[in-house]
């Protein structure tokens, strides 16, 4: 058991690059290349790029277990999500979202927390400033800009601008998706559960595996078939990854 009372807990580094990149609904390549230093080599020459999720520094949690796996914080699962979200807003490279991130963070007085509401507030004027006339060349600005709102509204935050919650997708992305699992990493060690109910999802896809029903297991948790099929959804393995 994590002892969490000298930490907040969105900044401990907990989730491995394959839980993250399971929650997330994202490859596992594509998240490692957005954790650590990525290179782009041409004729010319080797150009490095700086990893575009900043890791928690190990040595700021001495007083917890030590991994030798790679760890994301719940903060950097936001971040992975946003960035996600401006992806698949604008459909470019990891290169070009190296330079639109470099562009950004030039105009926040936190560069690179990419979970912060002041990231969300900017991101919008300021990519469009810098690369709208590329994406309403394709006719896809206002595709782009839906898809943004659709991401950044399944984060919860406090006062301060920082998420709390994060309400990850288990399906295709879409304004209309249910709110159904949530991570929180106040609950559950920050493991994904029902919203609303604190059911860890990870318990409702054991359950279901090892032979329970859709509707044994809406029973015995008082749950719709939508939560429980949701709850499932999120614990499975994405294929691509």
């Amino acid at each position: 058991m994590l002892d969490t009372d000298n930490f907040d807990p969105r900044e401990i580094p907990i989730y491995s690059i394959p839980q993250a990149a399971q929650y997330l609904r994202l490859p596992k390549d594509r998240l490692r290349s957005w954790v650590g230093v990525w290179s782009s080599k041409t004729k010319a020459d080797k150009r490095f790029f700086e990893p575009l999720i900043k890791l928690p520094n190990p040595k700021n949690f001495e007083l917890l277990p030590q991994s030798k796996t790679t760890l994301l914080s719940f903060i950097n699962l936001v971040e992975a999500h946003v960035l996600i979200a401006i992806f698949k807003a604008t459909g470019f490279s990891r290169k070009q979202l190296s330079t639109a991130l470099d562009y950004i963070n030039d105009y926040l007085s936190t560069p690179q927390l990419y979970a912060g509401k002041e990231f969300e507030r900017k991101v919008r004027n300021l990519l469009f400033e810098r690369f709208g006339q590329k994406l309403a060349a394709s006719d896809r600005e206002q595709e782009a800009k839906q898809i943004l709102n659709t991401y950044f509204d399944r984060i919860v935050r406090d006062e301060a601008g920082l998420p709390l919650k994060l309400y990850p997708f288990t399906k295709l992305p879409g304004s209309d998706e249910p709110k159904t699992v949530m991570i929180d990493p106040r609950i559950s060690f920050g493991r994904p559960v029902l919203a609303g109910t604190g059911i860890p999802t990870a318990i409702l896809a054991e359950r279901y595996k090892a032979g329970d029903s859709i509707d044994e297991l809406a029973e015995d948790y008082n749950c719709n078939r939508l939560q429980i099929e949701e709850g499932i959804r999120c614990e499975l393995q994405l294929v691509a990854a």
